[in-house]
Parts: C-alpha cells; sequence; structure tokens
C-alpha cells in the first residue's frame, strides 16, 4: 500500500481515528532532505502494508497541523498510536533508524 495525503482536513480521520498505528512525515517539496527521505518513507509504507498506515503532510499547503503539533523543523516523522503521538524524529534518518522506531510502536 502506497502512503495517503494527509491534510488538515483529513488528519483526524486518517491519523487520530485510525485503528492501526500511523506514521505522518511531515514534508515540503522545497526541502532537500525531505526528497532524501521520501523513497525511505514510500518502501516503509510497502513493507509494513496491513501493519501501520503511512501518511505524508505537505507543511506548507497544512501548516495548522504542523503548527499544532510542534513541527518546527522538517523533515518531521511522527508516529502515532491510538490518535496519540508516542515517538518524533527530527531531520533525515536512515531506513533502519525508522524500522527500529516502528518496530518498537508495533512491538515487533
Amino acid at each position: 500500500m502506497a502512503h495517503v495525503i494527509v491534510t488538515d482536513q483529513t488528519f483526524k480521520d486518517e491519523v487520530l481515528s485510525s485503528d492501526s498505528p500511523v506514521l505522518v512525515d511531515f514534508w515540503a517539496e522545497w526541502c532537500t532532505p525531505c526528497r532524501i527521505v521520501g523513497p525511505i518513507i514510500e518502501e516503509l509504507a510497502t513493507e509494513y502494508s496491513g501493519k501501520l498506515k503511512v501518511g505524508k503532510l505537505d507543511v506548507d499547503a497544512n501548516g495548522q497541523t504542523a503548527q499544532n503539533y510542534g513541527v518546527m523543523s522538517i523533515p518531521t516523522v511522527m508516529l502515532f498510536k491510538n490518535g496519540q503521538p508516542v515517538k518524533v524524529m527530527i531531520g533525515a534518518q536512515s531506513k533502519d533508524n525508522y524500522k527500529r522506531e516502528i518496530d518498537s510502536i508495533l512491538g515487533l
């Protein structure tokens, strides 16, 4: 499963009300580190299909949600479980780092 596009309007339904844990990539088109992380996020969406929902939120188009969660630097990747943020990773990270945090949230 590919990622879902998350917006200020869909954040509650896609993330906060989700039955499964959700990884949200807060990013922007002009952000070089975000473009580096993008393919990793896509790989994670495929690898964790059925276990984890993966969403991408463009902070330029959806500033309210980014502001609500205190996103000051991008890329910021947040893991949500039961509607609550449980892990925040700021800046470009390796795929292994993301997987380690996802696995801990999923209990793998």
